[in-house]
């Protein structure tokens, strides 16, 4: 089949890149043209939503991966309009334009469409309620999808991180090399995910049921802080000799580090249905953790 692979630049789409190559021919976009090391790309921008359509029409692909989006959460409280074109705007532009020519759209939503209040991990059904613009415009990217009709599958995903890019656990890494003490909130729960696990289940569940369309939660199993996912991140580090010491870190509440944005106390994903349907067991949070520095030991050597 011919693949559509959008943001393959970001951190999930660099793993995308890697995880849907064995599946047909993949055609990748990004905002500039060209991918991270030179390599010309063709062109898509989500602030332009009305130049997608066109896009998918000339490429004729059999499947569109959106993985580009707008992921500022704090700033998103100032750029409401943005947010909303990257996030909701274009999705429903790509899912109308799927629609139109038969493709099947996989879109990436995420754990802030809930409000954190639950005591139990969401099922799809939950009711939502976005704390802040970020959540809200990825909500709605949700519901211009689904209002396109057509074959999409939408995942909500969380917490993702990854060798490549802006994330979570290179900025530890980063002010692991440079600080004594880390101080990271502590009362904030769910499932760190990486990036190669979100492609790599992306690309089984293509090969598996291609046509089992629908919205599903996918993530790493168990739950942690976003502390305890930080000692995690420096104790693996420093026993794999990415980190020359190993810092405290030590556990601060979500007021002591206020931010524009609110985040959900709690937003761990129930990942039954899509492990249901797709045939896919996901590992625990830590294995992937591990995989993930793994990874970056290698390319380090």
């Amino acid at each position: 089949m011919r693949l559509l692979l959008l943001g393959a630049n970001g951190q999930v789409g660099h793993a995308l890149r890697t995880a849907l190559a064995p599946l047909g021919e993949l055609v990748c976009t990004t905002r500039s043209g060209t991918l991270a090391d030179g390599t010309p790309a063709e062109r898509a921008d989500l602030d332009d939503p009305a130049s997608l359509p066109p896009l998918v029409a000339r490429l004729a692909p059999d499947v569109v991966v959106n993985a580009a989006a707008y992921t500022a959460v704090d700033r998103a409280e100032q750029e409401p309009a943005i947010a909303f074109r990257a996030n909701a705007e274009a999705p429903g532009a790509l899912a109308e334009a799927c629609a139109r020519s038969g493709a099947l759209l996989v879109h990436y939503s995420t754990d802030y469409v809930f409000d954190g209040t639950a005591t139990q991990p969401y099922r799809e059904g939950d009711p939502t309620s976005p704390l802040g613009v970020y959540g809200e415009s990825k909500l709605a990217g949700e519901h211009a999808v689904r209002a396109a009709g057509g074959r999409n599958l939408v995942l909500r995903t969380a917490w993702v991180y990854g060798a490549h890019g802006q994330n979570f656990m290179r900025t530890m890494l980063r002010l692991a090399a440079e600080r004594d003490e880390l101080r990271v909130v502590g009362d904030q729960v769910g499932t760190p995910t990486s990036a190669r696990l979100i492609a790599a289940a992306t690309a089984r569940a293509l090969q598996a049921v291609p046509e089992a369309p629908g919205l599903y939660h996918l993530t790493a199993v168990g739950r942690t802080s976003w502390h305890g996912f930080a000692e995690a991140i420096v104790a693996g580090a420093y026993a794999r000799g990415l980190l020359k010491a190993m810092p405290r870190v030590t556990a601060i509440t979500t007021s002591d580090y206020p931010t524009p944005a609110r985040r959900p106390a709690w937003s761990c994903l129930d990942t039954a249905a899509f492990s249901a349907a797709f045939g896919i067991a996901l590992p625990d949070w830590r294995h992937a953790l591990d995989a993930v520095l793994d990874e970056m030991v290698a390319s380090a050597s």
